[in-house]
């Protein structure tokens, strides 16, 4: 059997398809953007249909970069966007409306009412969550509730629920498998992480019925078979993992202790805790790194809404920039006297405030602040951001968190001056791996490895390869000044602040 595999990577912005050789390298490539649609304020939404035309498209493109054919597939993995929510007919596949995106705050209300009646404790002792409206199970509620007839079809079972790796399996193999995985399950807000089942206390508050839920199995395991009628082969989809869970896979960081931090549109850190299901004091989410073998890995993550996405801000909102790697250089020019802080809570602020009500803000300004110091302060905020969470995994969870060193991955870590950074406010080690597709590269193993044809998880892990490592090396006083103007902007930017 050929060692080639797929990886479809559907993120929040674009979706990528990269062809793996038998020795794990990248051999073809595929990308292409999808709309962004904001009807108001707080609301994101994705087209479900242009997202699967994009996968074809880029699956296709993936294939003539590598110079193969369908056939030559030894499997096929997913890797996707987590918590966004698609709801489509059953009999036809056709979407209700619109995929509601992770980012979308329209449920912030309806959390709150949730909250006052006392039901927090609750669905986090259940699930690892917290109620906020970045969470599949609100989004789907308030979906349930403002499209015309749309629970009573789910009570008759004429609809179907999932997140974007569901979406995509039933249309590729062409209605066929109605499943998803335990990671993407796990962020729903209606999956029970102890148990590994569907909850239905939970479901019942929601009001969301059962019967319009996909069945969840392991990370690796066999999702189905792609109809041969849409690439022109039959190609078995034999891993699937939300994209946080699928970086930390790619990274290998399979060991208690291990971390890593993904930074692309926004930014998520995960903190392997093995079989010990950490509850957090400080506001971080308890979920499921990943399934293998009816195993359960658990970790503590910290969620950032806004990583990436400042810098698009910076060059599609204000306009300052042309393209993104401009940052790096205006940032390794700013005034080093301006200390000038930008809280990107443009959708509310994530772990450890979770506040959905908080909206951004930019201190410090003076009339010589320009594109420089605010490229500086957006490649800042990540690393502001990504130490408040180390921070408070740190005091979650004592076996080994205080020594970690940070694996990195993303479309950010590009930037030398930003990883430098990184180092230097966190006091701790960063290391950029060699292989950056780390996303691609963790829903491939689960695929490749379950084929048989990619080595086990110990082989997987002695492959991982070290591309730089960045180690601290600012004053302890600055990066003590540094962290207290960040924690007063924050401060000043949360709602009841």
């Amino acid at each position: 059997m050929s060692g080639y595999v797929l990886a479809i990577d559907q993120g929040t912005t674009s979706t990528r398809a990269i062809v793996f050789d038998g020795d794990m390298h990248v051999v073809g490539k595929g990308q292409k953007e999808f709309t962004q649609i904001y009807p108001r304020s707080g609301w994101v939404e994705h087209d479900p249909e242009e997202i699967w035309d994009s996968v074809v498209s880029t699956v296709h493109m993936a294939l003539r970069d590598a110079g193969i054919e369908a056939m030559d597939l030894a499997a096929l993995g997913i890797t996707n966007q987590r918590e966004t929510v698609v709801v489509w007919e059953r009999e036809t596949g056709r979407p209700i409306q619109n995929a509601i995106v992770w980012q979308d705050r329209r449920t912030a209300s309806y959390c709150e009412n949730l909250k006052r009646q006392d039901l927090e404790r609750l669905f986090t002792k259940k699930t690892g969550l917290i109620l906020d409206p970045y969470f599949s199970g609100t989004k789907l509620s308030w979906m349930l509730a403002n499209v015309k007839g749309a629970r009573a079809r789910a009570a008759r079972g004429d609809l179907c629920f999932g997140t974007i790796d569901t979406f995509l399996i039933w249309r590729l193999t062409s209605g066929k498998s109605f499943v998803t995985d335990a990671t993407n399950a796990s962020r729903t807000l209606m999956y029970n992480i102890g148990e590994n089942a569907w909850d239905e206390d939970l479901l019942d508050i929601l009001r969301v019925p059962a019967a319009m839920l996909p069945e969840v199995k392991d990370c690796a395991a066999d999702f189905g078979t792609v109809d041969p009628d849409i690439f022109g082969a039959a190609i078995p989809i034999l891993g699937v993992a939300g994209d946080q869970q699928a970086a930390t896979i790619g990274q290998a960081c399979f060991a208690p202790g291990m971390m890593k931090s993904t930074y692309g549109t926004g930014c998520f850190a995960l903190l392997n805790t093995g079989a010990d299901m950490v509850r957090s004091k400080n506001r971080l989410l308890t979920t499921i790194a990943y399934r293998l073998n009816g195993e359960t890995t658990y970790a503590l993550e910290g969620s950032i809404f806004i990583a990436g996405a400042a810098v698009q801000w910076l060059r599609d909102g204000l306009g300052i920039i042309g393209s993104a790697a401009e940052t790096n250089a205006l940032a390794e020019r700013a005034d080093p006297t301006q200390e000038v802080y930008l809280v990107p809570a443009f959708t509310g602020l994530g772990a450890p405030h979770w506040d959905a009500k908080a909206r951004g803000a930019i201190f410090g300004l003076t009339r010589n602040s320009g594109p420089a110091e605010l490229s500086r302060a957006a490649l800042e905020a990540v690393c502001y951001q990504t130490r408040d969470l180390l921070d408070a995994m740190q005091k979650d969870w004592k076996n080994g968190a205080d020594d970690t060193v940070l694996r990195v991955d993303g479309g950010m870590v590009a930037s030398d001056w930003t990883m430098q950074r990184l180092a230097d406010l966190l006091d701790a080690p960063v290391d950029r791996p060699v292989i950056l597709e780390t996303t691609a590269l963790g829903a491939a193993w689960l695929a490749g490895s379950r084929a048989g044809v990619w080595p086990d998880r110990d082989d997987f892990s002695a492959t991982w390869k070290r591309d730089r490592r960045f180690e601290p090396d600012m004053d302890e006083k600055v990066r003590a000044a540094k962290l207290k103007g960040w924690k007063n902007a924050v401060r000043r930017t949360l709602s009841e602040g």
